[in-house]
């Protein structure tokens, strides 16, 4: 997979990618493939839930203390909703199940091992639990901490102003109330709209 330099992508993600805990990933293969996929299969809205997922989850992390694998959790939290696309594979566990499958053939392409894979796929798989299970690995409790503090204000109060500053930094009105829809529809549907093409590219459209 070409690495997309940071240069090349979204402005409005610039301010999180400006981010330290992000800022100092940036420029690691796994990182910015990663990010690369991220700006290729997920719609901008759902791209700017998972870079502030990540976020939250380091924030949860350097609060408690808590070391953890960072370039991993980031592949995982760009893979996080994946399942939701249109290139997702057809596999049991919904759209998490999917998302999982995604991020361990990014992985795998990767030369990452099997044991990291192991876990950062279960973080993905396990995210959308109402609470993580108790063998669940720290990056599982990490990415299910930030995904759920970032989409309903769920997680350690303490942390509730950094939720406010990253989404005034990305901001994305509404987001939990149309992410909710779109995931009830995608119950039906199977997938999110695909992203808008580039400007001047009309090979491809929107999912109606």
């Amino acid at each position: 997979m070409a690495t997309v330099p940071p240069g090349a992508l979204p402005d409005d993600w610039r301010p999180l990618l400006a981010e330290p805990p992000l800022a100092r990933l940036l420029g690691r293969p796994l990182v910015d493939d990663a990010l690369s996929a991220m700006h290729r299969l997920l719609p901008p809205r759902t791209a700017l839930h998972s870079l502030r997922t990540f976020l939250l989850a380091d924030a949860r992390a350097r609060a408690d203390g808590t070391e953890y694998d960072r370039a991993g959790l980031l592949a995982a939290a760009a893979f996080h909703d994946s399942g939701l696309t249109c290139e997702a594979p057809r596999v049991p566990g919904g759209f998490p199940g999917r998302s999982a499958v995604l991020l361990d053939r990014f992985l795998a392409g990767h030369g990452v091992d099997d044991g990291r894979r192991g876990a950062l796929t279960r973080a993905v798989r396990e995210h959308i639990r109402p609470f993580p299970a108790r063998t669940a690995g720290t990056e599982a409790r990490l990415l299910h901490f930030g995904a759920w503090l970032d989409v309903v204000g769920r997680g350690d109060r303490q942390l509730l102003a950094e939720r406010r500053r990253l989404a005034r930094l990305a901001p994305t009105p509404l987001f939990a109330v149309s992410f909710s829809a779109r995931v009830a529809v995608c119950g039906l549907r199977g997938v999110l709209p695909n992203r808008p093409p580039p400007a001047g590219d009309r090979s491809r459209r929107p999912a109606r």
